[in-house]
């Protein structure tokens, strides 16, 4: 791995094709105004520093515009690297005037098996809040309606309130994700409990704990590191926001919950898994057993009448071809009945 302290060139890591645009909301309590443009030049103008301003990024191609827009609102260069670095672990980081948070957001994929992220970062500052995001997504469009439309009073209140709304919908996100794996956990016991199942359950328990896996990695590192959001010296958070932050901190509680008990479920089910095939394998070897108990008296009669001994009387009987077969019928049914009346079959 490269050390990107030595190298002031930047680089974005990840795959995404998704060209760089951006977008303004520039409000307060008495007006609003949403920019739109490719460059940070074409919107900076519209910046004013009475207002609250969300600039929302999308595609991180042009990292031109990504270091001109860190430069303008004096976000340092490691975070800068941070915000190019598609596979940077979680983190919740305090600078002297802005706080960074970097997570990823989750979507199932075209097929529905498997889980695509994006890496999402958000920048807060005393007059600023600044969205990175790898792809065009409307993830946020329900936040701008609401700043839009004012609802409850959203324009009135300071950026660590739109943090926390921006928060929240990430939270919802992490939900909606770990409910769904939870749900299909749940199916997923309940169809290992039939033996003579068909359908491949092993492939499926393999791509839900892909799943888990993804969104724990993303989840994990906020239980240690939101608390620093909601320390009271933390000069980015007036005191008024204060119970929104809990807010978002009581459905990071739930997710965490939820992974847990997915860890359990999954867990269970590899077990119940493993012992559903010994299950199968048992009924499979008892139904050979008792294929080769029927026979094995049968085996014995054609070996003695297959021995090639000149005085056998059955050999010249003008029925004996047929007494064996009745002989051997009768045995084998005899045995069947055994083995039935046992419950061994």
């Amino acid at each position: 791995m490269r050390n990107n302290l030595l190298s002031e060139k930047l680089v974005y890591t990840g795959e995404s094709k998704t060209p760089t645009h951006l977008h303004l909301c520039s409000y307060n309590d008495k007006e609003l105004q949403e920019v739109t443009g490719d460059t940070f030049a074409s919107i900076a103008p519209k910046l004013a520093d009475k207002r609250i301003n969300w600039l929302q990024v999308h595609g991180l191609k042009n990292t031109e515009s990504i270091r001109e827009i860190c430069n303008h609102f004096n976000i340092s260069f490691l975070v800068l690297q941070d915000i190019l670095n598609s596979k940077h672990p979680t983190k919740i980081e305090e600078h002297d005037d802005y706080t960074v948070l970097i997570s990823k957001l989750f979507s199932l994929s075209d097929e529905g098996d498997e889980l695509d992220q994006q890496q999402l970062c958000i920048i807060q500052g005393n007059n600023f809040v600044l969205t990175f995001l790898e792809n065009e997504t409307n993830f946020f469009d329900d936040v701008t309606n609401a700043i839009t439309n004012n609802i409850l009073k959203i324009r009135d209140k300071q950026s660590d309130y739109l943090m926390s709304v921006l928060l929240n919908s990430v939270m919802g996100n992490y939900i909606s994700v770990v409910s769904g794996i939870d749900d299909a956990l749940e199916d997923l016991e309940e169809n290992l409990l039939i033996i003579n199942n068909k359908h491949d359950i092993g492939a499926r328990i393999q791509s839900l704990r892909r799943q888990y896996m993804l969104i724990k990695k993303s989840v994990l590192p906020l239980k240690e590191q939101y608390v620093k959001l909601l320390r009271s010296e933390n000069e980015m958070m007036h005191k008024v926001n204060r119970p929104f932050f809990n807010d978002v901190n009581d459905h990071l509680q739930f997710v965490l919950q939820t992974i847990d008990i997915c860890r359990e479920t999954l867990s269970s089910l590899v077990d119940l898994y493993i012992s559903n095939n010994d299950l199968r394998m048992n009924d499979i070897m008892k139904r050979l057993t008792i294929v080769s108990t029927i026979f094995i008296p049968l085996t014995f009669l054609v070996g003695v009448w297959g021995m090639n001994f000149h005085v056998m009387p059955e050999l010249n009987w003008r029925y004996g071809y047929l007494m064996a077969w009745i002989v051997m019928l009768i045995i084998g049914g005899m045995v069947y009945w055994y083995l039935k009346k046992k419950k061994w079959h």
